[in-house]
Order: structure tokens, then C-alpha cells, then sequence
């Protein structure tokens, strides 16, 4: 099973991301930036993120989890540090790249160690305490960054961000060397990575899972995105906004093992179908959604979406790759990950510009019924 350690450092790994999002548009704005510049400022970090996810993926196959994870973290809590030194919106745009090319090694590393370490007839509920401990982060930095900025301003966020990545530093320094049975030529041209890339996505199993995550983060931009405009021409605060997200939030987390032990019994399949087509029901709900009860009972709706889709897809990148691809494999999920949000945020955005904000929000949830048909066909 998923070891106390590993999920420890996967929180710890995982929480400057949500420290940083509810500040980060602000902290740019606070530099001078325009408002066109904040977009770009906010966006480098996933535009830097994907693509490093894929490549350090395959470190990961090469080295193990240990080492890349160690640099990672480190690469950071460096980061962290330096938006407090940050002076014009050039410097924070650089450094949102710089981090979220550091930030591509935790998925692969953190995910691929807890692949490893769960006994084949356990997959899905060591992907639920995975999903846990991701959830876990999200909530605490989404509800700490807003207090800590309150208190003391942004500097503190950073502060605190670059110490506990650096206790994650050392905690994954202390984590045992990994055996490493298949080698990976130092010499390998880039063409051996990209050939690797397209066979896993086209790997029946994997491409039901890509196409999955894909499409409920596609999802979650769209209600990142409408939901505070949603709740505010409802007449709610900011107030409302973050109970909403928090009670997502706490389903996904309470959810997420019970689902993956679920996964385990009864195959991935079935979760996963049921997960996306309540992520689809959920975005015509939440269109239609003009009472504060309502909603937050569709938000936790849509938090159970999440909690059946996560372990189960998760899972079945371990149930079809193996244990020397599982860097490469976790890696393209990630990147997956991060760049549903990145696109989903402005095209469902913009559709709800020429549209409403309600069809914008039902429109986000065709990724899903997409997906669905995929998982039908290749899981």
C-alpha cells in the first residue's frame, strides 16, 4: 500500500499550486500588471507545466522516483521564495515558468511511486489515498493562502510555501532507493521519448484514462472559471464562492478511497462511466442552480463525480503499462491534467462571452459525454 511518507510528500509536493491560485491574479495586479498580462502571467505556469510533466516522466522510468522528486521539490521551494522578490510583472511571468517546469516532476514521481508500491489487486484504493492526499492540499491551500495574505500579505504565502516544500525536501531525501530494472540510454534522441508518448496514448486502457482526465479538468476550468460569476448574479459573495469549492473539496477527499477500493472489486469501468456522467449532470444542474443549498448540493454532487473518476482512472494506468513505464505513463497524466484546465478556462469562458454563463456551463460538460464514449470503446 501507498506508504505514510510518499503521501505525505505528495501533499506537501502538491500544495504551493494551491497556495498560489487564489493569490496569484492578485499578487500581479499588485505588480503593475494589466489585466491581459495577469491571463498570460497565471497561464505560463500550466504552458511550462504540460510538456514538463511528459519529459521528466521518463526521467523517472531512468532514475526512480527518489532523486527527480528531490530536485523538484527543491526547484520549488526556490521558486516560492522568489516571488517575494518579484518587482515587475517580467519577473513573476519568468518565474511562473521557471516553477512550473519544476513542477512537472511531482506528478510523474509522486503518482509512479504509489503505482509501485500498491499490490496489483489494490491499484484503485492506493490511487484513492493518493487522490486523497492531492485533495487534502487543494483544500488547505485554497483555505490558508486567503487567511495568510489577510494577516500579513503575500510574502507570507511564499514564506511559508518554500519552508514546507523544503520539509518535503528532506522527507523525500529519507525515502528508500528505488530499484531500477530497465535503463534508459543517456544518448536517447528526443524522437524515442515522442515514439513512447504515442504508443501509451494509444494504449487500449490508457487512452480511457487520458481521455477521462482530460475531460473532467476541462470541466473544472469552465467552473473555475463561471462559478464566482454564477454565485455573484445570484446576489452571493465570495463567501458563498468558497463554501461551494470547499464542499467539492471535502466530498472528493472523503470519497476517494472508498471509490478506488470500489474500482478494485468491480473493474474501472464502471466508476469511471458513472463519474463522467454525473460531471455531465452536474454542469446542466449547476446552469439552473439559484439557491445556495442547491448548489452546494451540486458541488458535492459534482465532488462524487470526481472521487469516481479519479482512482479509477488513475488505476488503469497501472493496470496497462508497466512498472518501467509507469514515469512516462503518470507523466502524460499529469500533463493531461494541467492542460484540460488550461484550455477549458478560456474556451468555456469564451463561449459563455457569446453566449450566457448557464449554456457556457452545459456546453463544458460535452467533454464529458465525449470521454464517456471513449471509455465505453477502449477500457
Amino acid at each position: 500500500m501507498v506508504t505514510p511518507l510518499n503521501l505525505t510528500v505528495t501533499f506537501l509536493g502538491f500544495l504551493d499550486t494551491f497556495l498560489l491560485i487564489p493569490v496569484i491574479a492578485l499578487f500581479a495586479s499588485s505588480l503593475g500588471a494589466s489585466v491581459s498580462s495577469i491571463g498570460l502571467i497565471v497561464g505560463l505556469y500550466s504552458i511550462t507545466n504540460t510538456p514538463a510533466n511528459v519529459v521528466f516522466g521518463r526521467l523517472v522510468d531512468r532514475f526512480g522516483s527518489r532523486r527527480p522528486l528531490v530536485v523538484a521539490l527543491l526547484g520549488d521551494s526556490i521558486s516560492m521564495f522568489l516571488y517575494s522578490l518579484c518587482r515587475l510583472p517580467i519577473h513573476l511571468g519568468f518565474l511562473r515558468a521557471f516553477h512550473g517546469i519544476t513542477g512537472g516532476l511531482v506528478g510523474p514521481a509522486t503518482m509512479s511511486l504509489a503505482a509501485k508500491q500498491a499490490p496489483l489487486a489494490q491499484k484503485g484504493r492506493a490511487m484513492g489515498y493518493y487522490g486523497m492526499a492531492i485533495g487534502i492540499a487543494t483544500l488547505v491551500g485554497f483555505g490558508l493562502s486567503g487567511a495568510l495574505v489577510s494577516a500579513s500579505g503575500y510574502n507570507l504565502v511564499f514564506y511559508i510555501g518554500a519552508l514546507l516544500l523544503l520539509v518535503g525536501v528532506i522527507l523525500a531525501w529519507l525515502m528508500p532507493r528505488e530499484r531500477v530494472s530497465v535503463s534508459i540510454s543517456p544518448g536517447a534522441p528526443f524522437q524515442r521519448t515522442l515514439r513512447k508518448v504515442y504508443e501509451l496514448v494509444r494504449r487500449r486502457g490508457l487512452s480511457a484514462s487520458y481521455s477521462t482526465i482530460f475531460a473532467f479538468y476541462f470541466t473544472f476550468g469552465g467552473v473555475v472559471t463561471l462559478l464566482p460569476l454564477h454565485v455573484k448574479g445570484l446576489g452571493m459573495t465570495a463567501f458563498h464562492i468558497g463554501l461551494s469549492l470547499a464542499s467539492f473539496s471535502l466530498t472528493f477527499i472523503l470519497l476517494q478511497v472508498t471509490s478506488g477500493s470500489f474500482s478494485d472489486r468491480i473493474g474501472r469501468k464502471v466508476p469511471a462511466s458513472v463519474g463522467l456522467c454525473l460531471c455531465a449532470i452536474t454542469m446542466v444542474l449547476l446552469s439552473v442552480s439559484h439557491t445556495f443549498t442547491v448548489l452546494l448540493a451540486v458541488m458535492v454532487l459534482y465532488g462524487a463525480a470526481f472521487a469516481l473518476i479519479f482512482p479509477s482512472t488513475s488505476a488503469l494506468l497501472a493496470d496497462h503499462s508497466s512498472a518501467e513505464e509507469y514515469g512516462t505513463a503518470t507523466g502524460i497524466f499529469h500533463a493531461l491534467l494541467t492542460s484540460g484546465v488550461a484550455i477549458g478556462a478560456p474556451v468555456i469562458g469564451w463561449v459563455a462571452g457569446q453566449t450566457t454563463i448557464g449554456f457556457g456551463l452545459i456546453i463544458s460538460g460535452i467533454a464529458a459525454i465525449l470521454a464517456l464514449i471513449v471509455v465505453q470503446i477502449r477500457s
